[in-house]
């Protein structure tokens, strides 16, 4: 299965991700740790992404998707695989699409964690970090619905979205992930 999974800072969906990614077992395509290690091995992909974060520019989607579409082409994600962090906007996501399409690799699910905005200040707050003080968490959340509120839309007109709710504990979430992605495995 081939698996797109969003969800808010707070949301558990790293946690959830984690859990996924072993009962599928499939690989995780976290585009952050693709391009940190085509940087550490020095790759093309890699090396084109470096010149950005050099200077501190976002690395354009062209270069993105190229990784993704090496990625793609390893024997590993042959059954499916799992991303996280891309696509963060519509452009990405057509793009993402035309890659897929390219390939005869059809996207089979968008699951996103939903979870009440003030559990996930709650949430955040409670971690700690020295970046989730009560402005910070805010505009964490703002950016996000801003980002992904557009790409939420397009995934549920093409019927993919699924939306999964993301309180209680871990087990009982997963529970709910993993009741979701079998039905789609029934259909």
């Amino acid at each position: 299965m081939r698996i797109i999974f969003v969800g808010p800072p707070g949301s558990g969906k790293g946690t959830q991700a984690e859990r996924l990614i072993q009962y599928l077992r499939i690989p995780h395509l976290s585009t952050g740790e693709m391009l940190r290690q085509a940087v550490d091995r020095g790759t093309p992909d890699g090396l084109a992404a470096k010149t950005y974060m050099d200077r501190g520019d976002l690395v354009p989607d062209s270069v993105i998707l190229q990784m993704v579409g090496h990625r793609l082409e390893e024997p590993d994600c042959a059954a499916g695989c799992l991303f996280d962090g891309f696509p963060r906007t519509v452009a990405q996501a057509e793009a993402l699409d035309a890659l897929l399409a390219e390939r005869g690799l059809p996207l089979d699910a968008v699951l996103e964690l939903e979870v009440d905005e003030a559990e996930l200040v709650r949430r955040l707050a409670l971690r700690g970090r020295a970046d989730d003080l009560p402005e910070v968490i805010q505009q964490r959340l703002e950016g996000y619905r801003r980002q992904t509120a557009p790409l939420l839309n397009y995934y549920r007109q093409q019927g993919l979205l699924h939306t999964i709710e993301g309180s209680g504990d871990p087990d009982e979430i997963f529970a709910r992930v993993r009741g979701v992605v079998d039905q789609l495995q029934r259909e």
